[in-house]
């Protein structure tokens, strides 16, 4: 099993239910030293404002989220999801989880 922080849109459970066909089961965590930002993405009804990981390296900054667990093929559902402007890295949660995570794409 694949593991991943949410912080923003897969975390609802109607986007789960399009993505991924059911409502993932999860658990609070949270990931120390990053904040979130938000890009500009055009989409074709104009441009939308969507949250980023970024980190800071400052221990007083973090991102509440869930941790889920998915397999291999929901994980490349969420990367397509997710679309060309994000990337998948690896993070290590609070819980010392090492989970995937979404950010901007450089």
């Amino acid at each position: 099993m694949e593991k991943l922080f949410a912080y923003g849109n897969l975390r609802e459970k109607d986007i789960q239910e399009t993505v991924f066909g059911r409502i993932l089961e999860g658990v609070p965590d949270s990931l120390v030293g990053y904040a979130v930002k938000e890009i500009k993405i055009e989409e074709e009804y104009g441009i939308d404002t969507y949250p980023i990981i970024t980190p800071t390296q400052k221990p007083e900054d973090s991102i509440n989220g869930i941790l889920y667990e998915l397999t291999l093929r929901e994980l490349q559902l969420a990367d397509t999801y997710e679309g060309k402007h994000y990337k998948r890295i690896q993070v290590q949660l609070k819980s010392n989880e090492v989970a995937w995570a979404f950010t901007a794409a450089t």
